[in-house]
Formats: structure tokens, sequence, C-alpha cells
């Protein structure tokens, strides 16, 4: 039996693996519409973390053949992961973790807006950035998309930010620690993708196309358009900016823990992947654009990192290249509710209960990213078995939060 169920009502198949898992009727609406445009290759796939968002589905894996659709990869480009496993146990923490907390807030800048304490870039991240050659790149962009140009590059390359995006230290079920963290391409990947969602939606002004778009936000470039290409070209680079900036943040971090804890090594191979992004991919006898929107790659043999919530277990999984999902899993446990509604319906006392045993805040600047705001983590992984092995079950001991 597959390990699918298909949402009916919709032009191309929606193959969803959300047995056990609520579903929105506003993001199944949101699928369908998706699933209208002519140029889906094949079928949509869903995760079982998924929920309404904006442009396009959180959660969702779509494969398109000629052309890109720059909403449906959002503007947080290249958000994603990265796990490390080290060689210290549970033993060699101390019993009060706010100073490795503590530790860890000052070597990473995070928070968003004027009030984030990101203002201050080190020499050596800047000369990392100039010597990547990520540098030029963006030059050359912004030289011919002046408008997709951020504040600054460097200012923001290692630092957090806010909302979702954490830094967590984690114990595995051998008591071994793990150090965790969730960013993407900051504010520089949130003007590329606000300043091409925008030049997509009026070139779909000008097409003259034989079917609908139900959704200003389903605009799209084609391949062979010079648009196209230079999305492409700003979109990877955003993707490579986001990978760099938490293998910096990952060093900062690890070097709070060196200053703080008994010496230690780390594991050969750490995890790092993106779940917000495109891809050239095969699949199904044809090359096509994958996006994946809330999504991981899992291919055969491939390691991802599965989030819960602040309270919640999270997980190291193995892809099996499950060809229906195009090698995806999911990418956490997906919203259960607004940030809005999540504010209306929780306190103080029963954040602090949620997360007890946890060393993070525990103020209502995180009542929206409280564990029961999220899907019941047990449930996500138990609907995409057919998709990926758990190797790891992580619990979180630390939690760094903008």
């Amino acid at each position: 039996m597959a390990g699918y169920e298909e949402i009916e009502g919709a032009a191309a198949p929606i193959k969803a693996w959300v047995r056990g898992v609520p579903v929105e009727h506003e993001a199944q609406n949101q699928l369908r519409n998706v699933a209208s445009l002519p140029f889906i290759h094949s079928h949509i796939a869903v995760m079982p973390d998924v929920h309404f968002g904006i442009g396009a589905t959180v959660g969702s894996v779509i494969p398109t053949k000629g052309a890109i659709i720059p909403a449906a990869v959002g503007v947080d480009i290249g958000c994603g992961m990265m796990a490390v496993r080290t060689s210290l146990t549970g033993n060699d923490l101390p019993d009060s973790l706010s100073r490795i907390r503590g530790a860890i807030e000052r070597n990473v800048p995070h928070g968003n807006g004027p009030r984030g304490n990101h203002n201050e870039t080190p020499a050596s991240v800047e000369t990392s950035y100039r010597d990547s050659g990520l540098d030029e790149r963006y030059r050359a962009i912004i030289d011919k998309h002046p408008k997709a140009s951020a504040k600054s590059q460097t200012g923001q390359l290692a630092t957090l930010g806010g909302g979702n995006h954490f830094i967590e230290v984690c114990l595995d079920e051998e008591d071994r620690v793990w150090v965790m963290l969730h960013s993407g391409s900051r504010g520089s990947g949130n003007a590329i993708g606000k300043y091409f969602i925008e030049r997509a939606r009026e070139e779909l002004l000008k097409r003259e196309l034989g079917y609908h778009v139900p959704d200003r936000d389903l605009a799209f470039f084609m391949e062979g358009e010079e648009l196209f290409d230079d999305y492409v070209a700003a979109v990877s680079w955003a993707q490579d900016y986001a990978r760099a900036n938490r293998e910096v943040m990952m060093e900062r971090t690890l070097r709070a823990l060196r200053d703080n804890l008994p010496k230690f090594k780390l594991e050969k191979h750490a995890v790092n992947c993106h779940h917000n992004y495109v891809a050239r991919e095969r699949h199904f006898d044809a090359d096509v654009w994958v996006t994946r929107k809330g999504a991981v790659r899992a291919g055969e043999g491939e390691l991802g990192i599965i989030p819960g919530s602040m309270g919640a277990k999270s997980f190291i999984v193995c892809g099996k290249g499950n060809t229906d999902s195009f090698c995806t899993c999911s990418h956490g446990a997906g919203r259960a509710m607004s940030r809005t509604k999540a504010k209306q319906m929780f306190t103080l006392e029963d954040h602090r209960k949620a997360t007890e045993g946890v060393e993070c805040r525990k103020d209502a600047g995180v009542i929206d990213e409280t564990p029961m705001a999220y899907k019941d983590i047990d449930a996500v992984m138990a609907a995409q078995s057919d998709l990926i092995d758990v190797m790891h079950t992580l619990r979180q001991v630390v939690c760094v939060k903008g």
C-alpha cells in the first residue's frame, strides 16, 4: 500500500503523506491552485508538516518544467538546518545550563530588526565572506538588479535571526551531545526573494496565456527569459550564502562550548541541508526544477534533519529515496496554528510547563513558538515512515531563540 493519500479535485495529482495528521482546507485549496498550472511535472508531493503558506503551501514539493515560481521558493531562501555530533556526553554538561546559553547568545548575534544584536560584524567573518567568492557573485547580481540589494551582506553573516530560527544543544539516545541550528540567508535573501516575486507579478500581467493563474503569488519566470536566468543566479547565491551562514554560526557556537566545557572532538560528517530552495534534478525521466518549500531532500542514503518544536524531540534521518515524494521528507513538525492564534491561546505558564527541563527563553516574546503551536512530531514522523529511517533521536537541553 502506498504511504500517501491523494488530495482530490486538482488538475495534476497531489500525493500527500498526511495519514494521522490534519491538513487545513486553506492548505488543500492552495495545493490545488499550484496543481492547476500546466508546467507541473507528474504531480505535487505533500509532506506531513504541511500548512498554509504565502505563495505556496509550506511542506510541499513542486516540480516544474520550463518555469520557476519565485513565491513558492519564498523569501527565506536557503533556510535550513545544520547539526554536528560531539564526543561530549550529558555528564560533561553543568547542572545549570544558563551559562552555556549565555555564551552562545554572546557568540552568535540573534534577533531581527533594530532590536537584534547583529549590527557589528567580526573582521574574520568579513574576510571569510570575501574569500568565499560570495561577495563577487553578489555584486554582479546587484549591479544588474540594484533594487534586490539589502543593507548589508556581511552584517548578517553568522547571525541567527528571529522567529523559528534557533540554536540548540541536544542529547541523543546514547547521551551524546549534539549542536543543531536553523537559519537561512537572512536579510539579503529576503530582499532578493521580495524583488523577484514582484518582478514575476509584473511579468504575469504582460503574459498572454491560454490558461488561468489562480493566484498572483503563482507568477513565474520561464526558461529562455533573461529574468529566469537572473533569478536562478540570485537564488543560487542566496542558497550558498545561507549554507555559509550556518557554517560560520556553527563554528562560533562550538567556540562558545569549547570555552565553557571539557575538551571535545567532532564527528567527521556534519549534516547541512536546505529546506526552502530550488534545484535542478531528474525525476520520472525528465530534468526538472524542484522547489522544496519547507521540505528536505531525502535521496537514498542522504542525511537530513527534522526538528521538533522548542520542547519536543528532533531527528537525524536517512533518506530512502522514495521516488513518489521526489526523494523528500518533512522539514519539521509544521505549525498547527498561526502565530497570532498561539499568542491568544497560550499563557506564559503553559509555555513554561511545555519547556520544562530546557534552558531557553520563557517570556512573552516566544509564546508564538511554544510547542503547542506545532503539530505532534510523533504523528508527523509516523506519516513519513516510507520516506526516511530515523538514525538519531535528539532532545533539547538548551535552546537559543532570536
